[in-house]
């Protein structure tokens, strides 16, 4: 039952806010990070659905599918506000 609960259980990638360099990154860099933070906040969407792993959890162990949702939920704003300090960088380089 134990080896349920751990596997019922998901994690979403956590991105720093702001990470050292940032503003030494060249515009095209600053685009990629754009595009990877879009595949970290697609994955956090499907961590807060009903995928499998989330339903297993709720089957099995109900705090783990909370936690799932909750773990999502903190990466995608930290996502957004990844964003928001890169597209402040972006702007003021004049990409």
């Amino acid at each position: 039952m134990t080896n349920c609960m751990i596997s019922a259980c998901s994690s979403t990638e956590k991105v720093s806010v702001k990470q050292p360099g940032d503003t030494k990154l060249t515009c095209d860099q600053i685009q990629q990070n754009f595009d990877d933070m879009d595949v970290i906040m697609e994955e956090a969407r499907k961590n807060k659905g009903a995928s499998g792993t989330n339903i297993a959890a709720a089957v099995f162990f109900w705090p783990a599918a909370v936690g799932n949702y909750m773990d999502a939920k903190d990466s995608e704003e930290l996502v957004e506000e990844r964003r928001q300090h890169l597209a402040e960088i972006y702007e003021d380089k004049g990409c």
